[in-house]
């Protein structure tokens, strides 16, 4: 399994004032599976991936994510945990204003020590269709490209596990789709496990799996 999660709780606010956000979630996907999770605002969704992501540290249960179980670490070794096993695309696309589309993507990797940074940032923006872009900052690029710049980051150091959540609620309709279909070209091209939060049941047509979550807890696994 890619990811096996089990009985996993996650309660914040205080002592007094305590609000359970994941109640008892149980979640299995299999190396190189696609699954959509589903569910309205609120329900979860969001704070299951950044637990399952390493981002969040759960209350209670048990979580292996790549191989390594997350349950047993702490913030400093789940970060480099993720370096190379996970991408993660967000609806914000989260790049450096001050960086190119290049250095955006290639400093991360350099970061994690991987080999050849800015070659393997530039080969990345190329497979996104964005390599006549390097040179250009955030502001000089549409939401649609600055996601594409996001994904690049996310997939430059050739992850097992993409976490994607609402990856195209920032962009019109049209722009969505050309991005989901990116996410999915290069997840295929990587052979990656995917595990996307979405409110699109039209997106979640793309996946093996559609999981529906309700007030913290799993309710429905459509096959």
């Amino acid at each position: 399994m890619a990811i096996a999660a089990h009985n996993v709780t996650l309660t914040l606010g205080s002592d007094k004032a305590p609000v359970e956000i994941l109640r008892g979630v149980d979640l299995e996907v299999p190396a190189g599976a696609s699954v959509a999770l589903l569910g309205p605002s609120g329900s979860g969704k969001s704070s299951l991936m950044a637990v399952l992501a390493g981002l969040e540290r759960a209350n209670g249960g048990s979580i292996r994510v790549a191989g390594l179980d997350f349950t047993t670490m702490d913030e400093d070794v789940l970060a480099r945990a993720r370096r190379g096993r996970i991408g993660i695309v967000l609806q914000a696309f989260h790049l450096l204003p001050t960086m190119t589309a290049l250095e955006n993507v290639a400093v991360p990797l350099e970061l994690a020590g991987i080999a050849d940074p800015f070659g393997r940032a530039a080969a990345e923006l190329e497979a996104v269709g964005l390599g006549h872009r390097l040179t250009h900052y955030p502001a000089q690029l549409s939401g649609g490209e600055q996601q594409r710049v996001a994904i690049a980051r996310a997939m430059a150091s050739s992850p097992a596990i993409i976490f994607a959540d609402e990856p195209t609620g920032n962009l019109d309709t049209a722009t969505g789709h050309a991005i989901i279909d990116l996410i999915f070209a290069r997840r295929a091209a990587l052979g990656a496990t995917l595990l996307i939060i979405t409110h699109d049941p039209e997106l979640a047509q793309h996946c093996d799996r559609v999981v529906v979550m309700h007030d913290g807890r799993i309710e429905e696994r459509v096959a």
